[in-house]
Order: structure tokens, then sequence, then C-alpha cells
């Protein structure tokens, strides 16, 4: 669908590296130890120094045209159909 998959915790580098090898992670994991992304995004929770699980689907425009949070965040259906959705608009 041409789009580019990354993932953003707010977990150290080689926290990062060490999981997306233990789960086979494909795509880039970057880290956000200093929770700039985060706070920047709206998902910091600042209390308990995490971030709440979002995924965000972000145009090239730098648009964001879809948002799953919570448990909804877990599957990637929802980010796809958003994909997909948007392949199929030209957008």
């Amino acid at each position: 669908m041409g789009t580019q998959v990354l993932g953003v915790s707010v977990d150290s580098q080689f926290a990062n590296d060490a999981f997306a090898k233990q789960i086979g992670v494909t795509y880039p994991l970057l880290s956000d130890f200093h929770r700039t992304v985060s706070e920047e995004y709206g998902v910091l929770n600042a209390k308990a120094g995490v971030a709440n699980r979002t995924t965000f689907v972000i145009n090239k425009e730098g648009i964001i045209t879809h948002i799953d949070r919570q448990s909804a965040a877990l599957s990637p259906s929802g980010a796809m159909q958003a994909c997909s959705l948007a392949a199929h608009h030209g957008r």
C-alpha cells in the first residue's frame, strides 16, 4: 500500500533492540527515551513515565488520518484499513 511502519517506544534503544529481536519485528523500532515525541503527540502519561499505546496513520503530507488508542492499538487491523482506504482514494 506504499506505507512505512515505524514503532516508537519510551524504552532505550538497547531494550527496543532486544524486544524487536525477541518478537521478530522487521520494521524500525525507535526510542523516544526522552519522551519528546510521546509528549508532542499527546500520548505521554507523565506521571507513570510511559506512553499510552496508540497507533497513528500519517499521510504523505504529514496529516494524521487515523488514530487507534489502547486495546484497539494492539491490532494493526485499524491502521491497515485506514491505509487501504487512503490508497483507494488517492490520499
